[in-house]
């Protein structure tokens, strides 16, 4: 694992997701590029081999015996973090998953996706992880529309509200507010990178359509960011589709209600987080 030590939010996410059917485990480690905390977090995780850096990591595990070495790299560090070693990764032979965003600029999506190319045929795999597309209901509503019980999709909204940064958090010291609101670690944009790509993901794998052509309208609401906190979108998809997407981290006294509705020719469906083991039909007739 590069990254997921000391104040890392989705790192322990993905260490109980790897657990959940026991097929991994765990064995080696960049947690943080300060290796006393490296360490220290490998202790606390019973991780036999930590390194001082993820380029350490990769050169170390890539020396030893094929089934000695790890298998995969899980990569959940800032933005900034996610294309260098994702790349070296697949170069130096080892299958990826990265937690989204992508990466932080168009340049280094395009190195990836070549990476990705050459890498893949070798029998290496990449993975960019949602998190939200795991939920069974979720599931459930695009089998619906992929089997055709809505008919031609008509219309998908998706929303994203949050309010944990209604305040100017990142002034106080907070390491994920920090981080999240720099241009340098988060990349170009805000919310709209931070949340609105799991909106984005979401109206794409439930619908079933290709997002083609976006209006986008973002700002930062606090004074001070340096980044959207803020956005609206509004798209059309390959079919003809159209929808509006939501994403703002200044909603105040919202979490993570993250909602999803299409409508097709004959019905809809509704589904959202905070009931997230519903899912509501709603058929034409």
């Amino acid at each position: 694992m590069i990254g997921g030590g000391p104040g890392s939010f989705i790192g322990n996410v993905h260490r109980i997701a790897a657990r959940i059917d026991g097929l991994y485990t765990l064995t080696a480690g960049a947690f943080s590029s300060d290796f006393a905390k490296c360490q220290e977090t490998a202790a606390e995780l019973g991780v036999a081999r930590p390194y001082p850096s993820w380029s350490a990591m990769l050169e170390g595990e890539a020396a030893l015996p094929a089934d000695e070495r790890i298998e995969a790299v899980v990569i959940v560090t800032p933005n900034h973090v996610h294309a260098a070693p994702a790349i070296a990764a697949l170069e130096a032979g080892f299958h990826v998953i990265l937690d989204k965003p992508l990466c932080v600029s168009l340049e280094e999506a395009r190195a990836i996706e070549a990476a990705v190319q050459h890498a893949s045929a070798r029998g290496i795999h990449f993975c960019l992880t949602h998190t939200y597309s795991g939920y069974p209901m979720v599931k459930e509503a695009r089998a619906r529309v992929a089997a055709g019980e809505l008919g031609k999709v008509r219309k998908i909204y998706v929303e994203y509200p949050q309010g944990w940064l209604s305040t100017f958090l990142e002034g106080e010291g907070q390491k994920q507010a920090a981080w999240r609101t720099d241009p340098t670690r988060s990349g170009r944009v805000g919310a709209m990178g931070d949340i609105g790509t799991h909106a984005f993901q979401l109206a794409e794998y439930v619908s079933g359509e290709t997002i083609t052509e976006v209006c986008a309208d973002l700002r930062a609401v606090v004074p001070g960011r340096a980044l959207d906190d803020d956005g609206a979108v509004l798209f059309r998809t390959a079919s003809g589709a159209s929808g509006v997407l939501m994403a703002t981290q200044v909603a105040a006294g919202e979490e993570n209600n993250l909602r999803i509705r299409v409508f097709g020719e004959k019905g809809g469906l509704d589904w959202q987080q905070a009931d997230n083991n519903s899912l509501l039909l709603k058929p034409l007739e």
